[in-house]
């Protein structure tokens, strides 16, 4: 079976049906497995167990194959008359990640191609290492909105919405709670505290998340990859191994299969350590942010005429952005902006790249050129080159 290429998904459907026929597990008896491959940190370093593993495999086509089969676990245990790719496809329109077009209205909508782009999405964004952990990391994120698709079918979007601010604001927590934290820690923390763009201050803090919690799962899901996040720096601080007992305490979740998340991500990156880059690694951080910085500051560069006249006709948006470089904003004050930013990238095609899943992560270096672009009346303490 070749992932990167055309057919691969009734492929692989085939190679279940033909081994196991309907006998597939549930997405919750599946779930450690997804975790030992490092889906759930990721990192694919193999896939499950269904599939038997190739050498010649990429990272992002063992990514495609458990992704289907965590996929396939879902559906194959949610009772639906409409056939599995067609409801994924469903799934994804709801979602507003699969738009339609002329060219898949002739030639068909294509799983495989909305995969593809799911998975890769990010490759022109950040480097590969991290966008493992913003992008990868997220994507069961879509199989527990994708149980919510069909067994509810209803507010699905909201759902993913609420598990991405809530992911991102306990990740941040996590980081929050080392007692010494370096330079690339502090980025990584204001650059994720960015990226909230969902959900207002008041659905962001700790307690409603807790409260918030729909199953389960999505509390396993949680602290798995609190504790991957903790585990950057390869160790627990006392009061990492503190906020992390907390926090499975709050979930509900017993003092066991705590023990066991902080064990199994401690095995994982040890047994993988030569095949996957952490989080918090020195180098992912300060190449993630030269590589962001240079394509964010080129592409102001070459849409900067059409970008201070969008601008122009933005009033609520200059202000913001002309107070930002003399005060820090307020959490509402930040969302308008971001907002707002987003609405105006849209009206320019070659920044389409901020649109795009995970893109958001990318406005606060946005941000920091777009005073640049201002007029000098905006910024009395700018000091001309």
């Amino acid at each position: 079976m070749n992932p990167s290429g055309r057919g691969w998904i009734n492929k692989l459907l085939k190679i279940i049906e033909s081994y196991h026929g309907s006998e597939f597990e549930s997405l919750d008896e599946l779930y450690s497995q997804l975790r030992e491959v490092g889906f759930l940190y990721g990192s694919n370093v193999s896939t499950l167990s269904y599939v038997k593993d190739n050498s010649d495999y990429t990272k992002e086509e063992r990514c495609k194959i458990n992704l289907l089969l965590a996929f396939y676990a879902v559906y194959n245990n949610v009772k639906t008359d409409i056939e599995f790719e067609n409801s994924l496809i469903d799934f994804y329109k709801d979602i507003n990640f699969y738009e339609s077009n002329i060219i898949n209205d002739l030639l068909g909508e294509n799983l495989e191609s909305i995969l593809h782009k799911r998975i890769h999405i990010d490759n022109n964004i950040l480097t590969k290492n991290f966008s493992f952990f913003v992008t990868n990391a997220l994507l069961f994120i879509d199989v527990m909105a994708y149980e919510h698709y069909l067994k509810e079918k209803e507010n699905t979007l909201d759902y993913l919405k609420r598990c991405e601010s809530s992911i991102q604001t306990l990740v941040i927590s996590a980081l929050n709670s080392k007692s010494k934290k370096t330079s690339y820690d502090n980025s990584l923390i204001k650059l994720l505290d960015s990226s909230l763009r969902y959900n207002d201050s008041s659905s962001q803090n700790y307690e409603t998340i807790i409260e918030s919690v729909g199953s389960e799962l999505e509390a396993y899901y949680y602290l798995d990859l609190a504790c991957m996040s903790s585990w950057g720096d390869l160790k627990f601080e006392l009061k990492e191994t503190n906020f992390l007992n907390k926090l499975g305490k709050d979930l509900k979740i017993t003092k066991a299969i705590i023990d066991e998340s902080i064990k199994t991500v401690q095995v994982f990156y040890s047994t993988n350590k030569n095949k996957i880059s952490l989080l918090s690694s020195k180098n992912v951080i300060h190449s993630f942010y030269d590589n962001s910085s240079l394509i964010v500051s080129k592409l102001i560069s070459r849409n900067s005429k059409r970008l201070y006249k969008e601008l122009k006709e933005s009033k609520d948006l200059v202000k913001l952005l002309s107070q930002s470089t003399q005060r820090n904003l307020t959490s509402k004050e930040q969302k308008q902006m971001q907002e707002q930013l987003l609405d105006l990238l849209k009206s320019i095609p070659s920044l389409a790249i901020f649109m795009l899943p995970g893109g958001a992560i990318l406005l606060p270096l946005f941000i920091k050129f777009i005073p640049k672009l201002l007029p000098s009346a905006f910024d009395e303490n700018r000091l001309n080159d």
